[in-house]
């Protein structure tokens, strides 16, 4: 906390004070760090006071592979404008260019993180921001490597314009409330570009997730918003744009979802409302896996997908009205822009892949046709009540009506 008797401490190879390490051991609450352009070889940097570091032309901070490099165990500290590498590997303790302990009002922001194990690990802090920060790693498995940005029981912290690449989760959130993550780019990770294990109430808004080994996993949360994010080339055996598994009370408003195996695997998740999404270009549109009740599917596009949706059982306790289906083959006599004819997305033929996964080679034979017609004549396997009652006609304009649900 700044006050009339602060003052700052200048760190530059011809400077009085030539290491980071001794500017903290001089400096007192409310202190300025300012470190020149430089290489500084330090690490196991124990920040215990209300300071700010920040670095001219950003400057590197070599941890040389010692461990963690930086630690912060005090509230209202500021990170910003470093180039910091060579975080320590251990199998045993999940070292990090930045770790965050028991700190509250904390700033990091403007940092490149490279050859790192963790990038910026956040535990039990609150009140805080995690801005503007470029995370590279170099991945090949999930079991030798840690993720960009780690939050473990945290409150009331915003992400916001990072770049997370080539580590195992993009951003992670476990027992993390009031979390609000957008304007992100998260791409080329091993296992998640996003993924939330036991988090409320928090907010996902306009970020890009990208050729991840999967886009977007929400596991055993509930209340919250995903919203205007693009989910796009997650493609593998395994792989899907979003994952919902126990989660409830869920808006999934004006995403995009483009060329991923799945766009949506959901199961065991209830009161759902998907709207204004596209789904473009799938393998699986939304695959539901069961036990998924009180759900709205609203005013979505799905274009040119393999299977629009994909249901296991017969039973149906979700509402799908007033979509776009370019497969839809119905008329419009009135012109009012609805067709007359609901539409039934559930096809037998999806049903028969998800039992007999090595028939999807007859997905364009006539065979499939005939038994996909059939099974719209007299539903025997799929839902008989599950269609849009009023597909549309033509596809829905998200951007002029973002935000509508």
């Amino acid at each position: 906390m700044s006050n009339v008797w602060s003052k700052t401490i200048t760190v530059c190879s011809t400077c009085t004070v030539q290491t980071i390490h001794e500017a903290l051991q001089q400096a007192r609450e409310g202190d300025t760090i300012f470190v020149k352009k430089g290489i500084y070889k330090e690490a196991n940097l124990k920040i215990d006071k209300s300071i700010t570091l920040i670095g001219e032309g950003l400057p590197t901070i070599d941890g040389e592979a010692q461990g963690e490099i930086i630690t912060v165990g005090a509230d209202n500290v500021t990170i910003d404008g470093f180039r910091i590498i060579n975080v320590g590997v251990s199998y045993t303790t999940d070292y990090a260019a930045v770790r965050v302990v028991n700190s509250n009002g904390f700033v990091i922001q403007n940092l490149e993180l490279e050859k790192l194990f963790f990038g910026i690990y956040l535990q039990k802090s609150n009140h805080g921001k995690v801005l503007n920060n470029k995370v590279q790693g170099e991945a090949v498995t999930e079991f030798n490597s840690g993720n960009a940005v780690h939050l473990w029981y945290c409150k009331n912290v915003e992400v916001r314009g990072n770049d997370v690449r080539n580590v195992r989760d993009g951003i992670y959130l476990e027992f993390s409330d009031d979390i609000t993550i957008t304007d992100n780019f998260s791409k080329n990770n091993v296992r998640y570009g996003l993924h939330f294990m036991f988090s409320n109430n928090n907010q996902v808004i306009n970020n890009v997730f990208e050729t991840n080994g999967a886009g977007i996993a929400l596991m055993f949360s509930k209340v919250m918003e995903v919203r205007n994010n693009v989910i796009t080339k997650n493609w593998g055996t395994a792989a899907y744009g979003l994952l919902l598994k126990e989660v409830n009370d869920v808006n999934l408003i004006n995403n995009k979802f483009i060329e991923n195996t799945v766009g949506i695997t959901v199961e065991g998740s209830n009161r759902l409302v998907y709207s204004n999404n596209d789904f473009t270009s799938n393998g699986y549109a939304i695959r539901v896996k069961g036990a998924c009740y009180e759900n709205e599917i609203i005013n979505n596009n799905f274009l040119y997908n393999s299977f629009d949706i994909s249901y296991n059982g017969k039973i149906n306790d979700n509402k799908f009205e007033s979509n776009f289906w370019s497969n839809y083959t119905g008329y419009d006599l009135d012109k009012d822009g609805i067709g007359d004819v609901p539409y039934r997305p559930v096809k037998l033929f999806s049903y028969i892949v998800n039992r007999t996964p090595e028939t999807i080679i007859l997905l364009r034979s006539l065979f499939i046709d005939l038994i996909d017609f059939s099974e719209k004549v007299s539903p025997v396997f799929t839902p008989d009540d599950l269609m849009d009652e009023n597909p549309r006609m033509k596809r829905i304009d998200h951007d002029r009506n973002k935000g509508f649900i």
